[in-house]
Parts: structure tokens; C-alpha cells; sequence
């Protein structure tokens, strides 16, 4: 689990093709390795990873095909700005949210405009995340917790201060930029409790109306 409060940005170094999937090495930045272990996870834009692999700068990891496929490390590049956390403990500040790593889907910036010291952030979701993202929800962004402001349809718009500016990937974003993105944990498994026993059933709908008017959220 993590908080989504970035402590570095680092950098995919190197990425070695094997078997169908890859190897990544990430160069560490400023966090801090001495207390990582072999088979630690660490988030790498928002992707929970194991480390494999251990030196002073850095670490390696392995990154599946489902990996490659439902987030942007399938597109990485050496050289690619990452943001980094390592998974939290006990006596971790969870000054973020609750986040597990587990990429939902990729999104595409379409407005990235200044706004005082601050800059708007306009987000477009795919349309099946779009049930679980609320205003002033929380909302996992390339690894970086963040607030939601305002909500239309699948698309959302957030407000990034220049702290998170500084100290994340996000400096570097423009439209058209896809980035990952993790819903709220409280909202995904709410809707699989919701669906109770048909949640067993081959093909279950999900969140409907109809589920929502028999629970009472909906009249």
C-alpha cells in the first residue's frame, strides 16, 4: 500500500526485453534505498513494483505484460521521468490517500493551464472509470494523490500546487501527455459489495441504476 505522496522522482535507466515482458532498472533520485529490501514494492508512476535487483542508486523490477498493457510503462522510454514511493508502514503519515498500486486504466491530459501559482489540470478518463470518480473524490495520478475539483461525464479537472509541481513528474506535463490512473479504493470495492451474491455470476453489470434504486441510493 501507498499514500500517493511522492518522496522522489527518478528515471528509467534501462529496459531489457525478456520472454514477452521486461526488466526496468530506475535510477533512485533522492529516495532513500537503505531500508528497501529484496521483494519490496515500490511505486513507479503510480505502478506498484518489486524490486528484484539492488545497488546504492537504484533498483530493478519486473513489469508483466498485463503491466505493459494497462499502463504507461508499456510506452516508457529510457530516459523517462518516474515518480517514486516506497510502500508505506505503520508509522507512515498518510497525508494522501489509500492506494494500492493497481493501475485502473490510462488517461489523456486535454487542458494543462496556469491558474495563479497553481496550474489546472483537465483529465479524460476512460468511460468505464467514470462512475468512481466524484468531486472533491480522491484520485491517483501517475502515482501522485490529488484531489478532484469538478467532474463532467469521464472527464475531471484537479488543481496541482506548486509543492506537487516541484517535487513530482507533473512539471512536465502538456496536453496530450496519457498518464495513469487509480480510482479511489473505497469506491471499487463498495460497488463489488453492493452486487452481493451476483457478484459471483459470470458477467455481472457492475454499478447500475437499477442496483442503486434496490439499495436505496437512487429514487
Amino acid at each position: 500500500m501507498f499514500t500517493g505522496i511522492i518522496t522522489a522522482v527518478g528515471a528509467i535507466t534501462t529496459i531489457q526485453p525478456k520472454g514477452g515482458d521486461v526488466r526496468l532498472r530506475i535510477a533512485a533520485g533522492k529516495l532513500d534505498l537503505r531500508d528497501v529490501q529484496l521483494g519490496d514494492s515500490i511505486a513507479v508512476n503510480g505502478v506498484c513494483l518489486t524490486a528484484v535487483e539492488l545497488s546504492s542508486d537504484g533498483f530493478w523490477a519486473d513489469a508483466s505484460r498485463e503491466t505493459l498493457e494497462r499502463t504507461t510503462l508499456g510506452v516508457a522510454k529510457a530516459g523517462t521521468p518516474v515518480n517514486l514511493e516506497k510502500a508505506l508502514t505503520p508509522t507512515t503519515r498518510l497525508g494522501g490517500h489509500l492506494v494500492s498500486g493497481h493501475v485502473d486504466g490510462v488517461g489523456t491530459v486535454t487542458e494543462w493551464r496556469p491558474d495563479g501559482r497553481s496550474w489546472r489540470l483537465r483529465i479524460q478518463a476512460p468511460d468505464g472509470l467514470a462512475r468512481y470518480i466524484a468531486e472533491k473524490g480522491s484520485i491517483c495520478i501517475d502515482g501522485v494523490s490529488l484531489t478532484v475539483n469538478r467532474v463532467d461525464g469521464a472527464a475531471f479537472e484537479l488543481n496541482i500546487v506548486p509543492h506537487t509541481l516541484a517535487e513530482t513528474t507533473l512539471t512536465d506535463f502538456n496536453t496530450g501527455r496519457r498518464v495513469n490512473l487509480e480510482v479511489d479504493l473505497i469506491a471499487r470495492y463498495l460497488e463489488r459489495l453492493l452486487l452481493g451474491d451476483r457478484a459471483a455470476q459470470p458477467g455481472s453489470a457492475g454499478l447500475t441504476e437499477g442496483l442503486l434504486r434496490e439499495h436505496g441510493f437512487w429514487k
